[in-house]
């Protein structure tokens, strides 16, 4: 079974420039892996800039320089979220992809979710997609503020929000039962960024 939510849009068979870096969950503590998510986001960020020269900035919506850091940003955040809700009961390894499209940019994170993390996705997916970001984004930051002793939100959304309102990119979603018995679901969420 297969869902999808928002603009995801599939991995392109055409691409002829990406990138795939995999990470399994349990090969290191958490911890320690929240430090290589921003390492592996600098890395992707940095690759990335090597395909834009400084002299095509009038061209694109971000100049070269500027791509670092919003590449960095979405991917940290994507894989941030990857870690903290991939089901620790499977051995399923986390994987992101990032392809490079005429002036688009295409982020894919896919981690395995146990169906009650799942059922709580979909909730902050549906308010993504159904109410103006601007305004969810600063409802959040009130709710936030508010349970911040006594926190128990799962999905902020905030990273996403953001990535919504300052970068303007795309969002979807697609989760799948790629096994029963056990039953293994796997999310992939994109991100599609105008440069």
């Amino acid at each position: 079974m297969t869902q999808i939510f928002g603009d995801f849009v599939e991995a392109s068979a055409k691409s002829k420039e990406y990138l795939v870096l995999g990470f399994s969950p349990s090969s290191i503590p958490l911890k320690q892996r929240w430090r290589n998510n921003g390492l592996s986001a600098d890395f992707i960020g940095n690759y990335l800039t090597t395909f834009f020269p400084a002299t095509h900035d009038n061209e694109m919506c971000y100049k070269p320089t500027e791509i670092k850091s919003v590449v960095s940003y979405i991917a940290n955040e994507l894989l941030e979220n990857a870690m903290k809700y991939n089901d620790e009961t499977q051995d399923y390894s986390i994987n992101i992809r990032l392809e490079l499209l005429n002036n688009n940019l295409r982020f894919y994170v896919t981690n395995s979710i146990s169906s009650e993390t799942m059922e709580q996705l979909k909730k902050v997916i549906q308010e993504l997609v159904s109410e103006d970001p601007q305004k969810l984004y600063f409802c959040r930051l009130e709710q936030n503020a508010i349970n911040t002793k006594t926190s128990n939100i799962i999905h902020s959304g905030l990273g996403l929000l953001t990535m919504l309102n300052d970068y303007m990119a795309k969002l979807g979603w697609k989760f799948e039962i790629i096994q029963q018995d056990p039953q293994v679901i796997t999310v992939t969420t994109m991100v599609e960024l105008t440069i």
